[in-house]
C-alpha cells in the first residue's frame, strides 16, 4: 500500500514519508525475525506500560502510564493502554494464554513514534505506534483489531515462528487478521453474522476512497483510491500472486486463508473465537511448522478441528469446506489424533462477563 503511496503521488514530502516508513517497518521485522522465543520468569497478571516517543525514534520513550495509574490527556496513549488491556483479555480469557509469550511478558507500547509514522508494529519486544501523516492515515492507536492484529505477531513469534517469506509470511500476516478481528468481535460481543470482518476500518481519513486495510469476507474489494490504488488481494487460489515485493506478497496473498476463516467461522455461526478461533489458536499454537504452506495450515486446522470437536464433526466439515472455497482442496482427508478435552463450544463464564468495549469518538491528539 505505501509502495502503492510513493509511486502515485505527485508529493514528495508525501513520497519521502512513505519510503522511511516502508524502511522503518523492514528494520523492525527483521529485529522481531531475529528476536525469536525468549526465556524468561513467568508473571502472572497484566502489566502495561505507555511511553511517548514525542515524535522522535528513541525506544522506549517517555514513561506516560504505568499498569494501574490514573488515565492521561493523551487520547493515544489511553487507546494503546485500552487496547493492550483487551487483547490480554481476549487470550486469556478465550485460550488461557498469558500474555503474547504465554509466559506474562509485560506489554509496552510506544506511541506518537517518529514524525507522521505511518504504520504500527511489533518489533519483537514491543509495540510501536504512529501517529498517520493526517492526510490518508489517522493515529493507528484508534484501531483495535490493528492493536490485536500487531500483538498476535507476538503470539506467532512465540510459537509457531511463521517465516516472514512468500507463504508462511502471509500466513503470519493471515492469522495476525485472524486474531485482530477476533478481539474486535469479543469486545463488541458480536457474532460473526454481525461483524464487519474489516481490518483497520477507520485507519484511512476522509480523503481515501476505502472502508479498511483489508475485508476478510470480500478480499480486494478494502479501497479504491487513486493514490492506494486498489486492494490487491485475492480470495481465491487462481488469483494467487507470485512478487518480490512485500516479501512475497505476504500482504497480499494472506487475503486467501483470510477469507477461508471467514467461510469457516461463517458456517458454523455464533461467537467466531469459540469455535472457529478455537481452531485457528491450536493450528498456530502446537501444529504448524515455521515454513508452512498454505496447504500444510488447511491440514493442520483440520487436524485440529478433529483433535478437539471429533473426526466428521460439523467444525471438521466446516473447516474443510471453507479450504476448499478458496481454492484448497484436501479431497478425502483422514484426520487423526486424540480428542482434546472441552466442555463446550463457549468460552469461560469470565469472557462473558466482561463490559463490551465501546469505541471512542475520533480525537485528535494535541498537537
Amino acid at each position: 500500500m505505501l509502495r502503492s503511496i510513493a509511486e502515485n503521488t505527485d508529493d514528495p514530502g508525501l513520497r519521502e514519508r512513505c519510503h522511511v516508513a516502508l524502511e522503518t517497518s523492514a528494520q523492525f521485522r527483521g529485529a522481531r525475525s531475529a528476536t525469536g522465543q525468549a526465556e524468561g520468569l513467568i508473571a502472572s497478571s497484566l502489566r502495561r506500560t505507555i511511553y511517548d516517543a514525542q515524535r522522535k525514534t528513541a525506544l522506549p520513550g517517555k514513561l506516560l502510564r504505568g499498569e494501574g495509574a490514573k488515565p492521561v490527556a493523551d487520547v493515544a496513549a489511553g487507546e494503546a493502554y485500552d487496547g493492550a488491556g483487551i487483547t490480554y483479555d481476549f487470550y486469556s480469557n478465550v485460550y488461557g494464554r498469558n500474555s503474547v509469550d504465554g509466559r506474562g511478558l509485560p506489554l509496552d507500547s510506544t506511541i506518537h513514534y517518529g514524525l507522521h509514522y505511518t504504520n504500527a508494529l511489533w518489533n519483537g519486544r514491543q509495540m510501536i505506534y504512529g501517529d498517520g501523516d493526517g492526510k490518508l492515515f489517522n493515529r493507528f492507536t484508534e484501531s483495535l483489531d490493528i492493536i490485536g492484529h500487531e500483538l498476535t505477531h507476538g503470539v506467532t513469534q512465540h510459537t509457531a515462528a511463521l517465516v516472514y517469506q512468500d507463504q508462511s509470511g502471509a500466513l503470519n500476516e493471515h492469522f495476525s487478521d485472524v486474531f485482530g478481528i477476533l478481539v474486535k468481535q469479543y469486545a463488541l460481543k458480536q457474532t460473526a453474522a454481525k461483524s464487519d470482518w474489516l481490518i483497520g476500518a477507520g485507519i484511512f481519513t476522509n480523503a481515501v476512497h476505502g472502508a479498511a486495510v483489508r475485508s476478510m469476507k470480500a478480499p480486494g474489494t478494502a479501497y479504491d483510491d487513486k493514490l492506494l490504488g486498489k486492494d490487491p488481494q485475492p480470495a481465491h487460489m487462481r488469483h494467487y500472486q507470485t512478487m518480490s515485493a512485500d516479501n512475497g506478497g505476504v500482504h497480499v496473498n494472506s487475503g486467501i486463508p483470510n477469507h477461508a476463516f471467514y467461510l469457516a467461522a461463517t458456517l458454523l455461526g455464533g461467537k467466531a473465537w469459540t469455535v472457529a478461533g478455537r481452531i485457528w489458536y491450536d493450528a498456530l499454537t502446537t501444529l504448524l511448522k515455521s515454513r508452512a504452506t498454505f496447504r500444510d495450515c488447511a491440514r493442520a486446522t483440520v487436524t485440529a478441528a478433529s483433535a478437539r470437536f471429533g473426526a466428521h464433526s460439523e467444525p471438521e466439515r466446516a473447516v474443510v469446506e471453507a479450504w476448499k472455497q478458496v481454492g484448497i482442496d484436501l479431497g478425502a482427508i483422514v484426520t487423526a489424533g486424540p480428542r482434546l478435552a472441552i466442555a463446550d463450544f463457549e468460552p469461560p463464564a469470565a469472557a462473558a462477563e466482561l463490559p463490551p468495549f465501546e469505541h471512542r469518538p475520533r480525537r485528535r491528539v494535541a498537537k
